[in-house]
């Protein structure tokens, strides 16, 4: 190293690369890897920033922690092969915690890499967290679906980055990008439609389709498009800039490779009489900004919702945590944004995502470790959902999916280092419920299997009934006190919708040692409900001090 100091040295301590192509490097070229390490266990950094925006300290969950690196994927893809020998030289290596931010379809557990890496990870007592996906709102597009995975939601944070474009008249809008570009002036000229085109019509022209924009009709000035997947055309043939009609995800800002602004409609009907009152509009676009976002935390638009399709008992996501527009290390040699043009390179990124969830969660579980190294991954898990912070669903807007969204709530790690009672489930607690629905490759199933996947000891309480039927589902569940030695719980039931009744009992939960176990059932019935169904409420267990919460979730099986 030429006697220069190496910080980065003392921190990932381990670093393996997958892959056929045998000239693979360890090093990180796609910035993915170093975004979401660095966002679990990076060092403290003052005055990082992306080109400015957003500038402050940067750190992981636990800036102390050591990161062992394990690139299963390239160009091409990520596979399965790659992706078990991964989680086989984690386990061999000694890790405590395995975060992986990527995935695919929902698929069955038996048949799910991802799944069947981390149940081998699980047997040797390590966590495995995962990403739930990025494909929200749509219902049931949850891939992280066993329960032995930590599946994690994106949801926003009080800080929000936006875009404005000022035009000539002095009016000045608001929208949704990260721009890191400051030009040269106030005021450049506006181009819409034809006025960029010289072989589309009005309509192409409108939504500046690939091979309609002209260059030299461009050149110097900002292009306005009707289509939000304009933004490599308007970059090839060197506009200025662009200000783009996007109502989809306007939630969530993302780096583009020219100055740029995405405008909601209200906003950009603005733009639109703006352009056709004047024979000369002019404008700019201002470089990025943030804002206090007062209704933080929201679920991302485009975090996978539930409810599970594999496991129809098991609710799923876990928990939500920052997900939207998170800075954190990248690499230096890789493009800042997905798009052809972008030539830049720099040493912190903004991104969203699923994936920036995920270490999230693994920091704060790594966390939870440095006060209980002795806690088994079901106990850690549970720490952190029963402790989460409650999230609202009315104010979840147009993707009002409240649990199948956010699972048990926000996270909240400091809360979950002493969360008085714990939910565990071992391997053969896994292994029964596999084989109470005949699934029998994780391991040797006994003899006289009963129950179903609603009765394994999960921090959260799911089922799915028959619509318009009446219906009672019992949830048996068992709390291990890590709280005082002499403790004693009563539970609180909170019911938002009449159409369900729910009842606990026993009532109150007596311990005398830390450690000891009680069990409890939680009864939940109704009358039919209506097809698309989703009934809500929560169960607190509560000795004055600690508060843990599961959530109780009743859907029909007709979404």
């Amino acid at each position: 190293m030429n006697n220069v100091k190496c910080t980065i040295c003392s921190k990932i301590i381990g670093a393996r690369a997958y892959s056929s192509d045998q000239n693979s490097s360890v090093r990180d070229e796609e910035g993915h890897g170093s975004h979401t390490a660095s966002t679990a266990a990076g060092s403290k950094v003052p005055d990082a920033s992306f080109y400015g925006v957003a500038k402050g300290i940067a750190r992981g969950g636990v800036p102390s922690a050591r990161i062992a690196a394990y690139k299963v994927c390239d160009s091409i893809g990520c596979a399965g092969e790659d992706v078990l020998a991964a989680f086989d030289d984690a386990i061999a290596d000694g890790v405590d915690l395995i975060s992986i931010s990527l995935g695919g379809e929902p698929i069955a557990v038996d048949s799910d890499i991802i799944s069947i890496g981390s149940f081998h990870a699980m047997e040797k007592g390590i966590l495995t967290v995962h990403s739930a996906g990025n494909e929200g709102p749509s219902v049931s597009s949850v891939s992280s679906v066993a329960p032995w995975l930590f599946s994690v939601a994106a949801s926003s944070t009080d800080r929000k980055i936006i875009t404005k474009v000022v035009l000539a008249n002095g009016k000045t809008l608001t929208g949704n990008a990260v721009n890191s570009f400051t030009l040269n002036g106030t005021k450049f000229p506006l181009v819409y439609g034809k006025a960029a085109s010289r072989s589309c019509s009005d309509i192409l022209a409108w939504n500046c389709i690939e091979g309609c924009l002209d260059s030299r009709l461009v050149e110097g000035k900002i292009v306005v498009c009707n289509d939000p997947n304009v933004i490599e055309e308007t970059s090839r043939v060197g506009a200025l800039g662009t200000i783009i009609l996007g109502d989809d995800q306007k939630d969530v800002s993302f780096v583009l490779p020219l100055p740029a602004s995405i405008l909601a409609t209200d906003q950009f009907s603005v733009l639109q009489s703006f352009l056709n009152s004047t024979k000369n509009p002019q404008g700019s676009i201002l470089k990025s900004e943030t804002t206090k976002d007062t209704h933080a935390p929201v679920v991302a638009s485009f975090s996978s919702r539930g409810p599970n399709s594999i496991l129809e008992d098991i609710l799923k996501p876990d928990i939500s945590a920052p997900g939207i527009e998170i800075l954190a290390a990248f690499s230096p040699v890789a493009s800042l944004s997905s798009f052809n043009e972008d030539k830049r390179h720099a040493k912190y990124n903004i991104l969203s995502g699923t994936s920036m969830a995920c270490p999230h969660v693994t920091g704060a579980a790594a966390y939870i470790k440095t006060f209980h190294p002795d806690w088994s991954p079901s106990a850690i898990k549970s720490a952190l959902m029963t402790t989460a912070w409650p999230m609202n669903a009315t104010i979840q807007g147009q993707y009002e999916d409240g649990e199948f969204a956010f699972g048990a709530g926000h996270i909240n790690p400091v809360k979950a280092k002493a969360p008085g009672l714990v939910y565990e489930a071992s391997k053969d607690d896994y292994l029964k419920m596999l084989c109470s629905i005949n699934i029998t490759t994780f391991g040797t199933c006994p003899k006289h299997v009963t129950g179903s996947p609603k009765d394994l000891n999960y921090p959260s309480i799911q089922a799915q009934v028959n619509a318009v039927k009446k219906f009672t589902v019992e949830f048996p569940r068992t709390a291990t006190n890590v709280g005082p030695g002499n403790s004693t719980y009563v539970a609180k039931v909170d019911v938002a919708d009449s159409d369900i009744k729910v009842s606990v009992k026993p009532g109150t939960l007596s311990f005398k040692s830390s450690g000891e176990k009680k069990s409890f059932i939680v009864t939940v019935s109704g009358k039919g409900l209506k097809v698309t169904s989703r009934l809500s409420a929560s169960l607190v267990w509560s000795d004055g001090t600690h508060n843990v919460r599961s959530p109780i979730v009743v859907y029909t099986n007709s979404l």
